[in-house]
């Protein structure tokens, strides 16, 4: 080989040379522009995710280490993403295996507090009420965008605004859409305040907005501990397939609370869900390389995660209306809204909504039960979409 073609290989083995693919004949309009396009437009896309999770502080736990897959993944030639590279094998360890998911959901187990939900169990019907939002989006996408139903249980699944479940669910279904449906569930998450109070406050009368709720009561100790069992227990009879979450969840509630395991809850809380919660981020990253996440499918999961997202939210607060209206206790149809997994976002947004209307209306310790009984209602809804999907 003389120079020139030596020095011609090395242009060729650049990233600047294979930035732009060639012309693919099969392909024509907008479809051939992505094609060509692909790397360029996802490094944009990602320093724009980049952008909003370090800037706008749009969940940046995650946010950051996604979009910084993303960048790796679409680096021309380097193949950080594929199967053999270090990016690929991550998420074939911890995403397709399902292992990621259960750790974070064992880590938020141990940093939840189920006292407002023991106190005041009749706000488990609004966790339940805002899961209507996961099935809604399903049968659009099943029915009018033809979607596969194992797609379609996927993307339904972005309503229950749980990014952990949503990856479960999808990394077992649709791993093709893993990157587009991440993307979607973190990024409503990070909206919630943003997308819930136009949606709560058309649906309320300044009045219903104004309802203060009586105190509740003390949870006793025992109360907290059996409570995970329960759950657990109702699960392995009614529901098996919901178990790794429900039970991971649970695991991770039962070390907080029965107060001999403190490290084991610490370390769940706190390095363990970290650690795990940068390779989860960077693996789904993995999944935003150009060929996956440019098409018009990706359009339709962004679309159909925002109906989901408002269908859930919509239905809470609906059903606090209803509860309301039949309730010993007044019950202000705000905390309906925390029926979705956000945790604790989703309640203090309900919270911020009720002071607005009546500056001595707390309803953040309220609206904690119903939140958490979301996070409790997405695993047993992904539960039931995996048997549905078998």
């Amino acid at each position: 080989m003389n120079f020139v073609e030596s020095l011609k290989a090395l242009w060729q083995s650049t990233g600047i040379a294979n930035m732009i693919l060639p012309a693919d004949p099969s392909l024509n309009g907008f479809e051939q522009f992505l094609h060509q396009f692909g790397h360029p437009i996802m490094l944009v896309i990602c320093c724009f995710l980049l952008w909003l999770g370090i800037k706008k502080q749009f969940e940046p736990l995650l946010l950051v280490p996604i979009a910084f897959g993303g960048l790796l993944s679409n680096i021309p030639l380097a193949g950080i993403a594929e199967p053999t590279g270090f990016l690929g094998i991550v998420y074939e360890a911890g995403i397709h295996k399902g292992l990621f998911p259960l750790i974070i959901f064992m880590g938020v187990g141990a940093m939840t507090d189920f006292g407002p939900l023991i106190a005041n169990p009749i706000t488990a019907l609004l966790g339940g009420a805002a899961q209507f939002g996961i099935f809604g989006a399903l049968l659009l996408a099943l029915c009018v965008f033809g979607f596969t139903m194992p797609q379609a249980a996927s993307i339904g699944i972005i309503g229950g605004a749980d990014g952990p479940t949503s990856i479960y669910v999808t990394s077992k279904l649709a791993p093709e859409l893993l990157g587009a449906i991440a993307v979607a569930a973190y990024s409503y998450m990070a909206l919630v305040p943003v997308i819930q109070p136009p949606i709560m406050k058309l649906l309320t009368t300044e009045e219903e907005r104004k309802i203060e709720m009586v105190q509740l009561r003390e949870v006793s100790q025992r109360e907290k501990i059996v409570f995970p069992l329960v759950v657990l227990g109702l699960c392995i009879l009614f529901l098996p397939d919901a178990c790794p979450l429900v039970g991971a969840f649970g695991f991770g509630n039962l070390c907080r609370e029965c107060g001999v395991v403190e490290r084991l809850s610490k370390t769940m809380q706190n390095e363990l869900i970290n650690i795990v919660t940068i390779f989860l981020g960077l693996s789904v990253g993995s999944k935003l390389s150009a060929n996956q996440f440019l098409t018009v499918q990706t359009l339709f999961i962004l679309i159909l995660g925002v109906i989901a997202f408002g269908l859930a939210t919509a239905m809470g607060v609906i059903f606090g209306k209803i509860l309301n209206k039949f309730s010993k206790n007044p019950i202000n149809p705000l905390i309906g809204a925390a029926g979705v997994s956000a945790v604790p976002m989703a309640a203090r947004v309900a919270n911020k909504v009720g002071l607005e209307a009546n500056s001595q209306n707390y309803l953040l310790m309220h609206a904690m039960g119903p939140n958490v009984s979301g996070v409790i209602g997405s695993a047993v809804a992904a539960g039931i979409l995996l048997s549905m999907c078998k």
